[in-house]
């Protein structure tokens, strides 16, 4: 029987990110070839990671990268709290944000390919996708990378990101003009008062419409007249916009003054043409209801 050295076993914990013993019995089977030993591991990290594909994986963590190149927030999932604050983890979702920001292919996108993104070289000389496999396989946990964003900067435009509760909500914000404080502030505002819009132009006759025939149907079953309807309605609309567009929203720091006022004041109109994009860690995946059960 070939000896196995720890030194042997280190160096193929270091090189696939496996299990100390996982590694050791690799190298059993493949009798000290360190190449098939690595071949070994891959197969029994597929077949893991298939296994596991179907479990709900709604913890995790949003990452946020921001360089003079551009801003990336992106949102890698697993199953349970405690895998996602491990270093392996941690450091996979970094440096993954770090690898979309250097893939000038996906340009400006609010909505990067996934699929796509699997398909790119990661450092071990593998794909990003044979790397989540492997952390399947180590972390012993379905894992996805499930979305990102990534702005390319416009003429003037800063950006700046705030990393809430410890990953459980991510900020990017692009503004031109400003300094960097007041992207800060505007980042930690959204991460609080989740705006879905900028701006009024940014909201869809469709969504109106629907706010809007939301506010006549509430207002006509209260008994109202046809001429009150209709001006409950524009008033709801106005609330529409005062709850979900980031400028007219009260700003946190100062209640008393809304996000567009303090934009004004601190850098001018212009900065007024601001955009953002804010991940909320598991939304839409049913976080609230497993909670609750």
């Amino acid at each position: 029987m070939v000896e196995i050295s720890s030194k042997l076993v280190s160096d193929l914990r270091t090189e696939t990110g496996a299990g100390m013993m996982d590694c050791k019995k690799a190298l059993v089977e493949s009798q000290g070839d360190f190449e098939e030993a690595k071949k070994i591991l891959r197969k029994k990290g597929l077949a893991a990671a298939a296994s596991k594909a179907g479990r709900a994986a709604s913890e995790g963590l949003v990452v946020a990268h921001v360089t003079v190149k551009g801003a990336v927030l992106v949102e890698v999932n697993c199953e349970t709290d405690f895998v996602a604050r491990t270093e392996d983890f941690r450091t996979f979702a970094e440096k993954l944000a770090d690898r979309i920001e250097a893939h000038d292919d996906f340009g400006d996108t609010r909505s990067g390919n996934v699929a796509e993104l699997a398909k790119l070289s990661w450092p071990a000389g593998e794909t990003i996708g044979d790397a989540v496999t492997q952390l399947v396989a180590t972390l012993k946990e379905n894992i996805q990378v499930r979305r990102f964003a990534r702005l390319v900067p416009r003429t003037g435009e800063t950006f700046a990101s705030y990393i809430h509760g410890n990953g459980r909500i991510g900020v990017i914000v692009g503004l031109p003009g400003g300094d960097a404080e007041l992207g800060k502030d505007l980042a930690m505002h959204i991460a609080a008062s989740d705006p879905r819009f900028a701006a009024r132009s940014e909201v869809s006759p469709e969504v109106l419409a629907t706010e809007r025939e939301i506010a006549r149907a509430q207002a006509t079953a209260a008994g109202k007249p046809a001429n009150v309807v209709e001006r409950i309605a524009e008033g709801k609309v106005e609330k529409f916009y005062q709850e979900a567009v980031l400028v007219e929203q009260p700003y946190v720091k100062d209640p008393e003054k809304t996000v567009g006022q303090v934009i004004v004041e601190r850098a001018g109109k212009g900065a007024l043409d601001l955009r953002f994009v804010r991940f909320k860690l598991g939304e839409g995946l049913g976080r609230n209801a497993e909670e609750a059960a």
